[in-house]
């Protein structure tokens, strides 16, 4: 057994491992919604079957156990595990919650776990005490019991792939989410695939049954559309949770990048309470919530010191060579820095009896004016021009 002959194998099962393990958090967290726990079982099986699949493995398992060709019920097992969850899932995607669909998707369980029964009672029945790695099914294609056995695997997953393609084809026009639609065009080309591995074995097996000597479509042509098959597939069903929830973190990610000078400025102030601290491993939309309460907590304890008419004089000159959402944001960055420098000399602007706020031009713009404070150049211009302006009002 060569070493590089395992790489097709190895490639396409680290993906799918790394897939589950990615996905592991989120089934934690949300193990009673059904894609959820549908879509970390269907990674799960595929990956279990091409770990068993995988040459050493096959051995190790023979030897380990002292069956040969014991693999093979177990392969094939997580295989049809695999169909199954695959087909539930489309049923979830494509139809509203109702008794039918609970019915139909009971019903695709109780078929396929009586086809995995039956692998494991057929093989048990079969006499195949010579192990084979790579040509089990067509070295044991005229044995009795062992034929059912590769027949009843092979034309499950034929059946699962065709009335996947079939319902994925008749609902493709109807879907309209862009990422689910992804989903789908992959799961299309995924079960395509599929068909030509079943078209494959088939044709290896049945030439057997006439005394001729296909087998290279078996041992060679076969196995790459399984193992692309295997990544299309799980890729098709992780898109469509996937891709929703990078946008999200994308989005969350950028605002808590944008919020880091802001809370820089502020961070230092009294906060209104004990804040609890959230370590890496929060998710990062508590941690932007955090970020968010940090600053308008700071901006309450600000709010005696915040010179309203600093505020408008910055936003007459910024609006004098920016636009008016970048002006809005330099001059509630300038008149939050006046804030802070007041707060720590301790001589507030607002000393009347109503308590003081900082309204929403301020409030509303929190981010933009964090960017702003990143722009020190445009920022720190607006303030000297309006301190010349003070400077040359006082002395007027």
């Amino acid at each position: 057994m060569s070493p590089t002959f395992h790489v097709p194998y190895a490639v396409p099962t680290v993906l799918l491992a790394l897939a589950l393990f990615f996905k592991l958090p989120t089934f934690i967290r949300a193990w009673r919604d059904p894609e959820v726990r549908a879509t970390t079982l269907l990674l799960f099986w595929a990956t279990s079957a091409l770990v068993v699949i995988i040459p050493v493995n096959i051995e190790r398992l023979n030897k380990l156990t002292g069956i040969p060709n014991i693999a093979a019920p177990w392969a094939y097992s997580f295989l049809t595990a695999s169909c199954a969850t695959g087909l539930t899932m489309i049923m979830r995607w494509r139809e509203e919650p109702s008794e039918r669909r609970r019915r139909r998707i009971r019903r695709i369980y109780c078929i396929y776990i009586g086809i995995i029964a039956s692998l494991w009672v057929t093989f048990f029945l079969a006499s195949v005490s010579k192990p084979r790695i790579y040509d089990l099914d067509t070295y044991y294609a005229n044995t009795p019991w062992m034929r059912e056995h590769i027949l009843l695997y092979l034309v499950a997953h034929l059946m699962s792939c065709l009335t996947a393609a079939f319902m994925l084809w008749k609902w493709f026009q109807e879907v309209e989410k862009p990422w689910l639609k992804t989903g789908v065009v992959f799961l299309q080309v995924g079960f395509a695939l599929g068909l030509v591995f079943d078209a494959a074995k088939l044709t290896a097996v049945t030439a057997r049954w006439f005394g001729t000597d296909w087998d290279w479509l078996s041992t060679k042509a076969a196995p790459p559309f399984a193992m692309l098959e295997a990544v299309l597939a799980a890729a098709g069903f992780i898109i469509p949770q996937a891709g929703p929830a990078l946008q999200r973190w994308a989005r969350d990610q950028s605002e808590y990048r944008r919020l880091w000078p802001l809370w820089r400025a502020v961070h230092t102030l009294m906060p209104a309470a004990a804040p609890a601290h959230f370590g890496f491993w929060v998710p990062l939309d508590l941690r932007v919530m955090q970020r968010q309460q940090r600053i308008h907590d700071a901006l309450r304890i600000l709010a005696p010191y915040f010179n309203t008419g600093l505020y408008h004089r910055a936003y007459t000159e910024a609006v004098t060579t920016h636009n008016r959402a970048e002006a809005r944001a330099i001059a509630g960055a300038a008149s939050i820095l006046d804030a802070i420098a007041s707060y720590r000399r301790g001589t507030p602007t607002h000393t009347s009896g109503q308590p003081p706020q900082i309204g929403p031009e301020i409030t509303d713009h929190i981010a933009a004016i964090s960017v702003a404070l990143y722009r020190p150049r445009s920022l720190d211009s607006v303030r000297q021009r309006v301190t010349h302006t003070e400077n040359f009002d006082t002395h007027a």
